[in-house]
C-alpha cells in the first residue's frame, strides 16, 4: 500500500502537465502557421481536430485537478502572476474569442460577421451571469459566519467543526459548478464560432488563439526573470553599501 504522501495525485502534478502541454502548443502553433499559408482541406480538418483534441486534454485534467482541490486551482500557482491578472474564472474570457477572430480572419463574409455578432452578445450575457454568480462566491466567503469561524480555527469545539467542514464543502461544490460552467461556456464560445468560420478561416483563428496563449506566457515569465535580476541587483547594491 502506498505512503499518502507518495500518492500521485493530478493536482500535485499539474504544473508539469502545463509545461508539458504548453510546448505541445508551440509544435501546434507551427503547424498552424504553416496549414493558413498552405495545405489541403483533408490536412487542415485533420490539424484542427488534432487542436481541438489538445485543448480537450487540458479541460480534462483541470477539472480532475478542480475535483482534488478546487482552491488550488483557482489560485493557479503554476501560472506567472501576470498571466493570473488575466485570469476570468480559472481562464481566459470566452468572448476573447470574437476579438481573436476579428484580427485574423480578414475575409468574414456579412453574414457571418452578423452571425458572429449575434453569438456575442448571448455570450456575454452568459459570462455576466456567471461572473455575478463567482461575486455571490466571493460575498459567501467574506460572510460573517465563515469569516468568524474560520478567525477560531484553532478553537473551534466540535459541532463548529462540523459546521465549518460543511460550509467549506458547499463552498467547494459551488466553486466546481462556476468553474464547469465557464469552462463549458469556454468550449461551446469556439465551437459556435468555429462552426460560422470555414475550415481555412478557423486554422488562422487557431493559430491566433494559440500565438496569444505563448505570447502572454513569455511576458509572464519575462516579467518574473526581470523582477529576480532587479532583486538581485539592489542586494549587491546593498551589499557594497554596507561595506
Amino acid at each position: 500500500m502506498a505512503h499518502p504522501s507518495m500518492t500521485h495525485t493530478v493536482i500535485d502534478s499539474f504544473g508539469n502537465f502545463y509545461e508539458s502541454w504548453l510546448a505541445n502548443q508551440q509544435s501546434f502553433l507551427h503547424h498552424l502557421l504553416q496549414s493558413s499559408d498552405a495545405g489541403t482541406e483533408d490536412k487542415k480538418l485533420r490539424l484542427i481536430n488534432q487542436v481541438l483534441a489538445h485543448y480537450r486534454r487540458y479541460h480534462d485534467e483541470i477539472s480532475k485537478a478542480a475535483g482534488e482541490d478546487v482552491f488550488r486551482v483557482f489560485s493557479a500557482p503554476w501560472l506567472t502572476p501576470y498571466e493570473r491578472t488575466l485570469l476570468w474564472i480559472c481562464g481566459f474570457r470566452p468572448s476573447i474569442a470574437f476579438r481573436l477572430a476579428e484580427g485574423a480572419v480578414r475575409d468574414l463574409t456579412p453574414e457571418q460577421g452578423a452571425a458572429l455578432e449575434e453569438l456575442k452578445a448571448d455570450v456575454r450575457r452568459r459570462e455576466r451571469d456567471l461572473t455575478e454568480a463567482m461575486a455571490s462566491l466571493q460575498e459567501t466567503v467574506a460572510a460573517p459566519p465563515i469569516v468568524g469561524l474560520a478567525r477560531r480555527a484553532g478553537r473551534l469545539v466540535d459541532g463548529e467543526i462540523c459546521e465549518m467542514e460543511s460550509a467549506m464543502e458547499e463552498l467547494k461544490v459551488a466553486m466546481v459548478g462556476v468553474l464547469d460552467g465557464a469552462d463549458g461556456l469556454r468550449g461551446s464560445t469556439m465551437r459556435k464560432v468555429m462552426e460560422i468560420l470555414n475550415s481555412d478561416q478557423t486554422v488562422k483563428l487557431l493559430a491566433a488563439a494559440t500565438e496569444f496563449q505563448l505570447r502572454i506566457r513569455r511576458w509572464g515569465l519575462n516579467r518574473d526573470l526581470q523582477r529576480t535580476i532587479n532583486g538581485v541587483q539592489v542586494q549587491f547594491h546593498q551589499m557594497g553599501f554596507q561595506n
